[in-house]
């Protein structure tokens, strides 16, 4: 097995799988996942058994186990961007033709893409947007919206990131909400999104973060003892119209975008 071939799997199989926090993440599979991201370190685990990570750490050195370089991953899809049949591809993605770029709408603005994949924006551009922006673009795979909505973890790949999903993404939004009542009411104005009713949420809102790669939130206010919980569900077209790794990357980004926008309701 190669380096590039680790997964989150993989390395949780010879973590203490206790879940006991101390690595500041909700669980041993959301450490293993950090550790394949290259945020997190074997060595920050207190109960890691040592004799099991001296026979880990010699079969694959721990350099390996990171992201391809984001500068590199970026390069690799521009080149894609550039033989692409664009007037072919348009229509299947949600996007429109203009003088040899493409033009696709993200959260109610417009974002394009020239022929060298470089991208440019009515609005500030936003540095995150771009590598899953070209990978939505190029993927080899392109569905409609189907209505259906299911977990992350039922994505393909999903169930491997679902730990970091949830510690980098649902557990912040969750604690933004409880902190920021009106924060995902304002969300839908600032994004173009929509309000729905759901069964057991006191606020449900779809945003369109890519034209077909609907996101659904979902949030229930604390009551009583009981905590307040979030969920982020997918259209079921997800799963062929981007990579899981370019969705959770999406994610993260806009959570890390309402973030910013939270600071002012305080």
């Amino acid at each position: 097995m190669s380096k590039a071939a680790f997964t989150p799997l993989e390395v949780y199989k010879i973590l203490p799988q206790t879940n006991c926090g101390q690595c500041q993440l909700p669980s041993c599979l959301a450490f293993a996942a950090a550790i394949v991201a290259g945020s997190k370190k074997l060595k920050e685990c207190p109960d890691l058994d040592q004799a099991n990570a001296a026979r880990f750490s010699g079969r694959f050195q721990e350099s390996g186990l990171k992201e391809p370089n984001q500068a590199e991953f970026i390069d690799k899809l521009q080149r894609k961007m550039a033989v692409l049949d664009l007037d072919g591809v348009a229509p299947l993605i949600g996007a429109t033709v203009k003088d040899e770029t493409l033009v696709i709408n993200s959260l109610g603005k417009d974002f394009v893409l020239d022929r060298q994949g470089n991208m440019i924006s009515e609005c500030h551009i936003i540095p995150w947007v771009l590598a899953p922006l070209l990978s939505y673009v190029t993927h080899r795979t392109h569905a409609d919206i189907t209505g259906r909505w299911i977990s992350f973890r039922e994505i393909q790949g999903g169930i491997e990131w679902q730990g970091l999903f949830t510690s980098r993404c649902e557990e912040p939004l969750r604690k933004m909400a409880d902190d920021n009542p009106d924060l995902l009411t304002d969300l839908i104005a600032l994004f173009m999104g929509k309000s729905i009713d759901w069964y057991e949420a006191d606020i449900a809102l779809i945003l369109y973060p890519l034209p077909k790669i609907p996101v659904l939130i979902c949030y229930q206010a604390p009551e009583g003892d009981l905590q307040s919980k979030l969920t982020i569900f997918f259209d079921a077209c997800c799963s062929s119209n981007l990579h899981i790794k370019s969705i959770f990357t999406l994610c993260s980004g806009l959570v890390r975008m309402f973030a910013k926008i939270a600071e002012h309701h305080r």
